[in-house]
């Protein structure tokens, strides 16, 4: 099996999701489930913020008709219908059903195409920073995936490979160090903690670290993400062991 992580890096007026979340840069969404078959799209969305983002959330994911990963400029006859299944403070879970037509493209249909069934998906959407995480057999064309995909978002989207490796790999990247970070998730981060990314008011942001590193911003987001997924994670797991509630041997 192979991991395949690529972002997409919008530009304004060319997704209403991104330009919302554009508008609300401290909103994040992630995907809960991902399905693709020949001519349908089924996923749950997950997306946190402040009551004014999710609002604005919702009413962007109900209004774009062909939202749902279409790749298409412009309306391409595609229907989508969007539930919500939870919204309470700080949260919102949304179901989306898209029904394709033959011109509409996306991602996961432009991975069955190349990479073949079984496919699966991971999405994290920041700003206008939307980040895909595939696994697949590893049996396809990466290339013509790329090559594909480049085409069908022509100049609303910027395109970034951000890792393909075996998932039997024991890390990301670049292999690092005790905390189980690769070299550029902990340059990343001490990079962040320097310059004031986590202090608050943030005395830098994701973009003016970027510059600094001299990184793309969705390379660096992508970086800190799995970092502080990483330490979290180890956290959670040492309190377990402290606290006694981890089972002995």
């Amino acid at each position: 099996m192979r991991e395949l992580v690529f972002a997409l890096e919008y530009e304004p007026g060319c997704n209403g999701v991104a330009d919302t979340l554009a508008d609300h840069p401290d909103a994040r969404i992630r995907s809960l489930s991902l399905h693709a078959t020949a001519d349908r799209l089924w996923r749950v969305d997950h997306a946190t913020g402040d009551a004014d983002a999710l609002d604005d959330i919702e009413d962007a994911f109900r209004s774009t008709d062909y939202y749902a990963d279409c790749l298409a400029t412009g309306d391409c006859g595609a229907t989508q219908t969007t539930r919500v299944l939870d919204h309470e403070a700080g949260t919102l879970v949304l179901y989306s059903d898209w029904e394709r037509t033959p011109r509409c493209a996306s991602v996961p249909h432009i991975a069955r195409d190349h990479l073949g069934d079984g496919v699966l998906f991971e999405t994290r959407h920041q700003g206008r920073h939307y980040t895909w995480r595939l696994i697949h057999s590893g049996e396809g064309d990466v290339g013509a995936f790329f090559d594909d995909l480049r085409g069908s978002v022509g100049d609303c989207a910027r395109t970034e490979l951000l890792k393909t490796a075996s998932t039997s790999a024991g890390g990301d990247e670049t292999a690092g160090g005790s905390d189980g970070l690769s070299a550029e998730q902990e340059a990343a981060l001490r990079a962040a903690v320097e310059h004031g990314y986590y202090e608050s008011p943030r005395e830098v942001d994701v973009g003016g670290l970027a510059d600094h590193l001299g990184v793309p911003r969705s390379t660096l987001t992508y970086r800190l993400r799995r970092a502080e997924e990483r330490l979290a994670k180890r956290y959670v797991a040492d309190e377990r062991v402290t606290d006694g509630s981890a089972p002995t041997l």
